[in-house]
């Protein structure tokens, strides 16, 4: 694991932007398609404003959110809708999202459906996280209904998690395919996360299911 330290969160957001346009170029010369899986929440937008713009050949480029609240599209609290008004804009616009939800259904009867969609993006290039204080991230609650399934060595792509904390079921990509992108990318901010990550480190995975992905990840941080 490597931490960088910013002077702000501007200057992280700009940088980090950078870094996985060229870290997506990278994968588009070698190969036919990139994949990227991002999150939702309030930590992204300003990475996502910055690195819409980047000038890649977006067509060719896979959009996954790492995890979903079980909630139509049009809903505030859609991490799909937040991905595509930040992320796919601009030149991004061209990018192809791979949504989870899926209406009239309980989410456990989508996971195969989803799976199926999500192949041919695996593994992933280039993986955006955060994480809470509670050290967990994409929706991988520590003792949470179905992060036990999520966190283990044979799980398939995606999982659900049904946190007792949070007012929605989640759809989650599994540890596995988190841990296997070929570039990865947590970001933090502020001294209580960056203490929950140094606490993280003496835990195992089912106690900080953070733990479970940081083999060989780039921390991003900023006050």
């Amino acid at each position: 694991m490597n931490i960088i330290d910013y002077a702000d969160r501007d200057m992280l957001a700009i940088h980090l932007a950078q870094l996985i346009a060229g870290q997506l170029e990278t994968v588009l010369f070698n190969h036919e398609h990139a994949s990227l899986a991002v999150p939702g929440g309030t930590t992204p937008g300003p990475i996502f404003d910055a690195l819409c713009a980047a000038t890649l050949d977006w067509s060719r480029v896979c959009v996954i959110p790492t995890d979903e609240r079980w909630v139509p599209e049009d809903d505030a609290r859609s991490n799909a809708r937040l991905i595509r008004s930040r992320l796919l804009t601009s030149r991004a616009a061209k990018a192809t999202l791979v949504p989870f939800h899926r209406g009239g259904v309980e989410p456990e009867a989508a996971l195969a459906d989803i799976a199926e969609r999500l192949a041919p993006c695996l593994p992933l290039s280039v993986l955006l996280l955060g994480m809470g204080e509670d050290m967990h991230t994409a929706s991988i609650f520590a003792g949470a209904p179905g992060s036990a399934e999520a966190l283990a060595a044979d799980a398939g792509p995606v999982a659900v998690v049904r946190p007792e904390t949070q007012p929605e079921t989640r759809v989650t990509l599994t540890a596995p395919v988190l841990d296997g992108a070929l570039s990865k990318h947590l970001v933090i901010f502020g001294a209580s996360k960056r203490a929950a990550l140094e606490r993280a480190l003496t835990l195992p995975p089912e106690d900080a299911p953070v733990q479970a992905v940081l083999t060989d990840m780039t921390v991003h941080w900023a006050e």
